[in-house]
């Protein structure tokens, strides 16, 4: 049966025979029969202005309806907005054990790019005069502290809204309510934090960094992180479904999160979002998701008219404020900054419970783009779907051995050749260390191999030979790892001191070895 692509309409792309809940049931033996039979999958498309259909976009969805097969991604949103015409389209389900069609009005948690959230609200607060971002954090926070003084003392907002905080950021505290971020920032998780580079020295996503600076929004407001992006961000910008908790995300069509091994889905269960706010705890729908792509493209005034922000501000938000170093990417304020073949562009990803999911805005091209999906292995259907929209409707695409950092998602580099004659390995061979686990670096017969270990009685991961394609910039060659980025960062006097594996960096452990004998014969 046939069905025109209307708003809110349900496409089932099989015979006429079939009936909506004959599809559904055969979905679901479809799923637990392993097959992710998503040719068979529901679709919506809603699109804005009453805008013809586009090639470029159902060629991008064919991709992606492609892809969600191929891995066994359930369910997919995506919303392209190009030249103030908003198309979005659901694929696949919700749940594959209770499926329901994935619309332009599902609800996904979209994890960290709830930080460029907290940063427009940070923003708001400093056009009122009530945050400077260059103040230290302790104006706001007094007792605020990390195991190191000086950054204690130091460190800005600023810091915090560009990952440059220099302590160990994979942390967080339990949910306590209205009091989660005021337990945290107290708690020893904070105040016995590693300092793993001074502020400002070396780039390194930082979850706890953003926790903090919701601490902030709520003292200077004085109302509750979730209130305080509700009025700050969700209200002026008419975000209708959008919620920072779990009982506002139940009352609506919810995309539940999946892990797929051998491309057979599974529900990931319990759902539990993130405890933070503001490092990634806001749920939306991609027409939200859209509408505040939109204004972050404007000159700060809302749909209604509403001014929220200067258009100088969203401009800053989006001005390098510092370089993510041994990448060709910088960093704004919040925003991933990244330039692809002139085109400047300025994005965020998120990870977290089985979604993984991209917002992508383009202001100078009046473009941006969206990918929602439910699915741990949903970056490989994203960077996918994201280079050929890049390519379809900007005409852009990365240059060989572009060398682009994270931005809250795994990513491969794009187009990578290694060097054909590889620097000394000597440099950057050594135990390098975070709170969580070790990194270790070692060279065998030239060639070097990366490690991370666990601390505790956690399993070592798998050993990963790389190869330099650039300056202190190399890609893994091997494994399931393949064609992701280790960057080493040196230090003032020119000393390789830390190695940044997925976005995080470890600092050199003095004296630490790892070419030894015992290294090389794999007693780890």
């Amino acid at each position: 049966m046939n069905v025109p692509q209307t708003p809110d309409f349900i496409e089932l792309p099989q015979s006429s025979k079939a009936t909506p809940s004959s599809q559904a049931c055969h979905m679901i033996r479809s799923y637990r029969r392993g097959t992710v039979a998503l040719a068979i999958s529901f679709a919506t498309s809603r699109t804005f202005a009453q805008a013809p259909s586009d090639p470029r976009f159902d060629a991008i969805a064919s991709l992606a309806e492609a892809k969600m097969k191929e891995l066994g991604v359930p369910g997919v949103a995506i919303g392209i907005l190009n030249n103030g015409v908003a198309t979005t389209r659901g694929l696949g389900v919700t749940n594959v054990e209770d499926p329901l069609p994935v619309t332009a009005h599902t609800v996904f948690p979209i994890a960290s790019i709830s930080k460029t959230f907290a940063a427009t609200a940070i923003m708001r607060l400093v056009e009122q005069g009530k945050i400077d971002l260059h103040a230290p954090v302790r104006k706001y926070l007094p007792d605020f502290r990390v195991r190191d003084e000086a950054a204690s003392r130091d460190v800005t907002v600023w810091h915090l809204v560009t990952h440059l905080g220099g302590w160990e950021g994979q942390v967080s505290g339990p949910d306590r309510g209205t009091e989660t971020l005021k337990n945290f920032v107290e708690s020893s998780t904070v105040t016995d934090l590693m300092q793993v580079a001074p502020p400002g020295a070396a780039w390194s996503y930082n979850n706890a960094g953003f926790s903090i600076a919701g601490r902030v929004i709520e003292v200077v407001t004085g109302t509750p992180i979730n209130r305080a992006i509700r009025d700050l961000v969700f209200q002026p910008l008419g975000l209708e479904h959008a919620g920072t908790t779990a009982g506002e995300f139940i009352v609506q069509r919810f995309a539940a999160g999946h892990s797929v091994r051998g491309g057979t889905a599974t529900l990931q269960r319990p759902f539990v979002p993130s405890s933070s706010v503001t490092a990634g705890g806001v749920g939306l729908c991609i027409t939200d998701l859209l509408a505040y792509a939109r204004f972050h493209m404007g000159d700060g005034t809302a749909a209604s008219g509403e001014r929220v922000l200067k258009r100088e501000t969203l401009e800053l938000m989006r001005t390098v404020q510092a370089h993510k170093q041994s990448t060709d990417d910088d960093i704004g304020i919040a925003w991933h900054l990244r330039n692809v073949a002139g085109v400047h562009t300025a994005s965020h990803g998120g990870t977290l419970g089985g979604h993984i999911l991209l917002l992508e805005i383009v202001p100078e091209r009046n473009f941006a783009i969206a990918i929602l999906t439910n699915a741990n292995v949903g970056w490989r259907l994203i960077q996918d779907v994201e280079r050929k929209a890049l390519e379809s409707y900007l005409g852009v695409t990365y240059t060989r051995n572009q060398a682009i950092a994270h931005r809250g998602l795994v990513e491969t580099l794009p187009n990578v050749e290694p060097l054909a004659k590889q620097p000394d390995p000597a440099p950057y061979v050594g135990t390098y260390a975070r709170p969580s686990n070790t990194v270790i670096v070692r060279a065998d017969a030239g060639k070097l191999f990366v490690q991370e270990r666990p601390n505790g009685n956690r399993a070592p991961g798998a050993e990963l030979p790389i190869a330099f394609f650039g300056p202190d910039r190399a890609v893994i060659t091997d494994g399931t790892d393949r064609g992701q980025s280790i960057e080493f960062v040196r230090d003032a006097a020119g000393r390789v001191n830390w190695v940044r594996v997925v976005g995080r960096v470890a600092v050199r452990v003095p004296g630490g070895a790892s070419g030894s004998e015992t290294e090389r014969r794999g007693d780890r």
